[in-house]
C-alpha cells in the first residue's frame, strides 16, 4: 500500500469522524437545517473542530489530487 492510500484513507476516516462530532443545535430540525439561530459565533472547541476540519478536508482533497497524479 503506497503512502497516497494510507494518507487518503486515514485523511477520509478522520474527517469523516470530525463531521459528526461537530453539533449544530439540540433537535433533529435543527441539524436538518431548521435552526433558529442564524448568526452564531464558533468559541472554544468548537472553534478548535471546525478549523481542523477545514484543514482536514484539504489534506484530504490534497491527497487524492496526489493520488491521482501519482
Amino acid at each position: 500500500m503506497s503512502i497516497y492510500n494510507f494518507l487518503t484513507i486515514l485523511t477520509g476516516v478522520l474527517l469523516t469522524i470530525l463531521i459528526l462530532v461537530q453539533t449544530r443545535g439540540a433537535s433533529l430540525g435543527a441539524g436538518l437545517g431548521g435552526s433558529a439561530e442564524v448568526n452564531t459565533v464558533r468559541r472554544g472547541s468548537d472553534r478548535t473542530l471546525h478549523q481542523a476540519t477545514i484543514i482536514l478536508a484539504f489534506v484530504f482533497a490534497a491527497s487524492l489530487v496526489l493520488h491521482v497524479a501519482a
